[in-house]
């Protein structure tokens, strides 16, 4: 629509029409502000939704037998055993005495591997002469070679090629034509003729007498790679072979690249169980078993631990498996009864003991409840359900100041950065007032901790007789107090842990019967679902709970009204058109008049 400014009657028709616009405008202001209104309390019935998701986290912990039945350990010397107790240990006494702590099996090199010549961190192949007989050929299944630039050389896909293992001659096509290259491996690569190829036996590069043009392609064929092949056979707890060969090993394969202390490093981080590495101080390799005992195959005992096959392990690195020095158990007496164990860390009645050293005398270690982790896990639980009804305490008794309402986006523009802040702060005070969903939450989760425990087998039945109580300031709105320095609640922790842990988590089939902790998640579960149906989650839709469908009738009002309001502006510039026509065409008609006046 073409609009006329003014031009004819001298008046401001935008400015007119935008006051009077504002005046229109002001159904849909307070629909925004209604909208906003609604976005807010959305989002503080689920800031209070989350406070009360991970207060109930929190007393799921509450529900666990560890919270109560915590232990402390001591140990008469801790030189020679610690220990450590579940909360499943009985309190009581153990004396451990005439330890002999196990050991892990070990096998040397039989004599100097190279008599200090071999370098650990260059590759094997380089030093290829000292492993002698170690060496294995492995097939190499070589692709063709598409030749990107003219160029006389290549490289195979392997090098510590095998000796013998190469074909007589190489093809190489281009197009329809093919040449054949005659493969030498010794004399000078430079003197080589026009049809002979030279391929390095240590790295796989090739040197062709002529020049290869792009897009050639060397054909493809077999050939060996030396590599060290080796298996080694070890077995756990059970005497079972922990390899995943058929016969229990593990095999191990390596090409002429690898150095020695990167064999010996994979070696180690495998799942064959052995730590190993290489002194060149003695010029010898040691191989020891990560776990100890007496590891050996089922049904023979005192034999080997290691089982070593391939030359590289047995002839280079010279490690005999008669040679071995076997692990042994861990021998002790544990309140008098002798009894051996695979590992110097065993775990007996709930009680885990780490042997320190070999000792002939007595140790004692004490396990009793560990009454202060108790009570501080207890006190933690308080405090946070504290936190928790001060936080919605204060929302659902905060004021709500009418005088201050969401700004529209004309007032914010008005305002500094800090002065809309606080005002934004005014207008979403209240919006929880009175709320019936949180207050009928706190009052049953007061009930929840006030009232006795039906079915307690033991001294404690409510909460008031392990020393907690109502804070007796009414302003506290039911937080709880622990009395006085919780001497109470110690002295009912160490008289009766079960009745204690019974009061907060027993199990039960009616709200009586249950524990304070399990009445509260109930409570909790179902006010969280309660205010879910009126605010929702931030995945649910806005059909799926009261505030979103409000919210959505909002802003269908919304955009119904803004097409309305186009349309009444598009009338009043209209009306100022017809307006402004009229006053162009009376000042012609009197312009006219005027002339024949003159």
């Amino acid at each position: 629509m073409v609009r006329v400014s003014g031009l004819a009657s001298g008046m401001d028709i935008d400015q007119i029409v935008s006051d009077l616009m504002k005046a229109e405008r002001m159904p849909i202001d307070k629909m925004k502000k209604q909208k906003q209104t609604l976005e807010w309390q959305r989002d503080d019935y689920r800031s209070m939704n989350l406070l009360l998701s991970e207060f109930n986290n929190l007393a799921f912990n509450m529900t666990l037998q560890s919270s109560y039945s915590s232990k402390t350990v001591s140990s008469s010397d801790e030189t020679k055993v610690k220990a450590a107790a579940t909360s499943s240990a009985g309190n009581a006494s153990y004396t451990l005495s005439n330890v002999t702590m196990a050991t892990a099996a070990q096998n040397i090199s039989n004599g100097k591997i190279s008599e200090g010549t071999i370098d650990p961190a260059k590759s094997l192949w380089e030093q290829k002469n000292l492993l002698g007989s170690a060496w294995s050929g492995k097939e190499v299944k070589q692709p063709d070679i598409t030749i990107s630039d003219d160029t006389k050389t290549a490289k195979l896909s392997k090098g510590a090629i095998f000796e013998g293992s190469l074909p007589s001659s190489i093809q190489v096509k281009n197009g329809e034509s093919s040449q054949e290259f005659n493969i030498k491996t010794t004399g000078d690569p430079t003197l080589i003729g026009e049809n002979d190829v030279f391929v390095n036996m240590n790295t796989g590069e090739m040197t062709f007498g002529s020049t290869l043009t792009n897009g050639s392609t060397v054909q493809g064929f077999t050939y060996k790679q030396n590599v060290l092949q080796f298996s080694i056979t070890t077995y756990d707890s059970s005497g079972k072979a922990t390899g995943d060969n058929t016969d229990g090993s593990m095999s191990f394969e390596f090409d002429g690249s690898a150095s020695l202390n990167t064999v010996l490093t994979q070696l180690s981080n495998s799942k064959v169980g052995i730590s190993a590495f290489y002194d060149e101080g003695t010029d010898k390799v040691v191989f020891t078993r990560k776990d100890t005992g007496d590891l050996s195959k089922a049904g023979g005992a005192g034999g080997q631990k290691m089982v070593f096959s391939g030359a590289f392990l047995t002839n280079f690195l010279k490690l005999d498996t008669q040679k071995e020095t076997g692990g042994t158990d861990a021998k002790f007496t544990l309140n008098g009864l002798e009894t051996t164990r695979k590992s110097n860390t065993f775990t007996t009645g709930g009680v885990t003991y780490t042997l320190q050293n070999n000792f002939t005398g007595d140790v004692r270690v004490n396990v009793s409840n560990d009454t202060q982790k108790v009570f501080d896990t207890i006190k933690d639980f308080v405090t946070k359900y504290n936190e928790l009804i001060e936080k919605i305490n204060g929302k659902i008794t905060e004021e709500r100041d009418r005088n201050y309402q969401p700004l529209t986006d004309e007032e914010r523009e008005k305002l500094t950065d800090k002065q809309a802040e606080q005002w934004d702060e005014k207008a979403k005070s209240g919006l929880l007032k009175g709320d019936s969903i949180l207050s009928s939450g706190l009052n049953q989760m007061r009930s929840n901790w006030y009232a006795s425990v039906s079915g307690v087998s033991g001294a404690f039945s409510q909460l008031t007789d392990i020393g907690i109580s109502t804070s007796a300031n009414y302003s506290d709105r039911g937080k709880l107090v622990i009395e006085g320095d919780g001497t109470k609640l110690k002295e009912a922790i160490e008289k009766d842990p079960q009745s204690v842990m019974d009061l907060f988590m027993k199990s039960g089939s009616t709200t009586s019967e249950k524990g304070i902790v399990r009445r509260l998640r109930d409570t909790i579960t179902q006010t969280v679902s309660k205010v879910e149906q009126r605010a929702g989650r931030s995945t649910w839709t806005s059909e799926q709970f009261l505030l979103g469908r409000n919210l959505k009738s909002v802003n269908s009002q919304i955009t119904s009204f803004e097409s309305r309001l186009t349309q009444v502006e598009d009338r009043y510039y209209r009306q100022f058109t017809a307006m402004e026509k009229a006053i162009q065409n009376a000042n012609a008609q009197s312009a006219q008049l005027s002339q024949y006046f003159s």
